[in-house]
C-alpha cells in the first residue's frame, strides 16, 4: 500500500471539489450524481412550510489517489449538528447493539472502575449508559445541546462540543486520556477529517484502544444503498482508505468486524502505532482483499454504481405510480435522514406517499424536508389502514415489520425500497 503524505491544507473551495479532504489530491471523478436535496435532518414545522428551503447538490466524487468517496462541504458542520433531530435511543435494535458492544469491550480489554471511556458524538447517551451501569467512568462529547441534555438526564456526563485535536489536547492536559475511545457513525460526518483523526490519537492512552463504526463503502455499492448518501455525510469509507488514514496519523488498525447494522458496517479497532499489545488480526487483510476483488483499488471499480442507482429509482417510481393509478393508499414508516435522498432523487412527494410516521416525538407534527410529507405518530397507520407501508429506514426492516405486523389484518403489505423494490 502506497504511503500518502498529508498536505498542509486540504480545505475545499466554495464552488467545486478541488482537493481530497484526506490526501489533498485533485478530485475529479464522479461516483454518483443524485441531483439536488435539502439537508436531511431539517424537519420544518407547519409554520415554516412557506419559508423556503435551501437545496444543495448531492454530487459525490471519488479520489483517484486514496479512493476516499466524498461530498463537498456545502454547509458548515456547526450549522447541521448543533441542534439535531436524531436520537439513537428510539431504535430498540440499536440499543441492543450498544449494550452488546459494551459487554464485548469490557470483556476483551478488561475495562473496569479504574478505566476511562470516551465516546465522540455520544448522542443521547444510548451507549455510554451501559458503561455507567457497570460503574466505569465515561465522558460523552456531543455537539447537539438538545441531544446532550437527554444524555445528562440519564446520568451520562456529556461535554457539548465538536471534537478535534484542540479539544483532545485540552482533555489530556486535564488528565482525561482514555483507555477506550469510540465513535459510532461519526467519521462520515466530519469535514476536517485529518484534525478529527489526529485528535482521536491524542486522546488515547499509550496502550489505549480506538473503535470506529461506519457504513462499509463496499456494502453501499454491492447493496445499492444510495440513500445513505446525504449532505450530513461528508465521506464514505472503504477499509483500504481507512487504513491509510489511520496510518497517516500514527495509528495501527489491528482488527475489524463486519456488522449488519446500517446495511453493512465495519467496526475498526486501532491503537497507537508503537503499541505492541495488539497484534494485527487476519480479518484486516481479508476485508482489504474483498475490496480489491471488487475493484475498489482503482477508479474503474466505482463506475457501475451510478447505473444501478438509476435502475432502482425507475423500479420504485413505477411501483408507486401504478399503486396511485389503482387507487391504493400508501404511507411511509420512519423519517430517517436517508429518506430525503431517496424521495428527492426519485421525485416522490405527497402524491405518491400520503404521510409517514415516526416514534420520535421531536419529528411528529413536522414534515419531511423538501417534500413536506407530514410526519405522524405510529398510531396513524392503524387509524388509516394503508394498503402499502414503505419502510424508509430499510436497515431496520425486520424490527419495523415485527412492530407493524397488524397491517396484515386488512391485507396491508410492506414495501422495502433498497437494494431493490421488494413487496412483503
Amino acid at each position: 500500500m502506497a504511503t500518502i503524505t498529508l498536505p498542509a491544507e486540504t480545505k475545499q473551495d466554495a464552488v467545486s471539489v478541488k482537493r481530497c479532504r484526506f490526501c489533498g489530491a485533485n478530485v475529479q471523478h464522479t461516483f454518483v450524481d443524485l441531483g439536488m436535496s435539502p439537508l436531511c435532518e431539517t424537519y420544518p414545522s407547519r409554520t415554516e412550510l412557506n419559508h423556503g428551503e435551501t437545496y444543495y447538490p448531492l454530487h459525490v466524487y471519488v479520489c483517484d489517489t486514496c479512493f476516499l468517496v466524498q461530498l463537498e462541504e456545502y454547509e458548515r458542520a456547526e450549522n447541521i449538528f448543533s441542534d439535531y433531530a436524531y436520537f439513537s435511543s428510539y431504535s430498540d435494535s440499536w440499543l441492543r447493539h450498544a449494550k452488546s458492544y459494551c459487554e464485548n469491550m469490557r470483556s476483551r480489554f478488561g475495562l473496569g472502575e479504574d478505566s476511562f471511556v470516551v465516546e465522540v458524538a455520544s448522542n443521547d447517551g444510548y451507549l455510554l449508559q451501559y458503561f455507567v451501569q457497570h460503574n466505569i467512568p465515561v465522558l460523552g462529547i456531543e455537539p447537539a445541546a438538545n441531544v446532550a441534555k437527554v444524555a445528562v438526564e440519564k446520568g451520562v456526563p456529556t461535554l457539548v462540543s465538536f471534537f478535534g485535536t484542540r479539544l483532545a489536547e485540552e482533555l489530556v492536559r486535564e488528565e482525561q486520556s482514555a483507555d477506550l475511545v469510540l465513535g459510532n457513525n461519526v467519521l462520515a460526518q466530519v469535514p476536517d477529517l485529518n484534525d478529527f483523526v489526529e485528535g482521536l490519537k491524542v486522546l488515547l492512552k499509550p496502550e489505549g484502544v480506538l473503535t470506529l463504526e461506519f457504513p462499509h463503502l463496499l456494502k453501499l455499492i454491492e447493496k445499492n444503498e444510495f440513500d445513505t448518501i446525504y449532505h450530513e455525510h461528508f465521506s464514505y469509507f472503504s477499509m483500504l482508505t481507512t487504513v491509510r488514514i489511520m496510518e497517516a496519523h500514527g495509528l495501527k488498525v489491528f482488527d475489524v468486524e463486519e456488522l449488519p447494522s446500517h446495511g453493512g458496517s465495519l467496526r475498526v479497532f486501532a491503537c497507537r502505532a508503537g503499541s505492541n499489545n495488539h497484534p494485527t488480526a487476519p480479518n484486516v487483510a481479508r476485508v482489504i482483499e474483498d475490496e480489491e476483488k471488487a475493484g475498489l483499488d482503482s477508479v474503474g471499480g466505482y463506475e457501475r454504481f451510478a447505473r444501478e442507482v438509476k435502475d432502482t429509482k425507475l423500479a420504485l417510481v413505477d411501483f408507486l405510480v401504478k399503486a396511485a393509478r389503482e387507487g391504493k393508499s400508501v404511507a411511509g414508516y420512519g423519517a430517517p435522514g436517508k429518506s430525503a435522498t431517496l424521495l428527492h432523487y426519485c421525485g416522490i412527494g405527497r402524491d405518491l406517499i400520503e404521510y409517514t410516521v415516526d416514534r420520535s416525538p421531536y419529528k411528529q407534527g413536522r414534515f419531511l424536508p423538501g417534500t413536506h410529507i407530514p410526519i405522524h405518530h405510529p398510531d396513524r397507520i392503524r387509524e388509516t389502514k394503508p394498503e402499502y407501508v414503505v419502510i424508509l429506514p430499510w436497515n431496520l426492516k425486520d424490527e419495523i415489520i415485527k412492530q407493524l405486523e397488524f397491517i396484515r389484518e386488512w391485507g396491508g403489505s410492506f414495501v422495502v425500497p433498497i437494494p431493490k423494490v421488494t413487496i412483503c
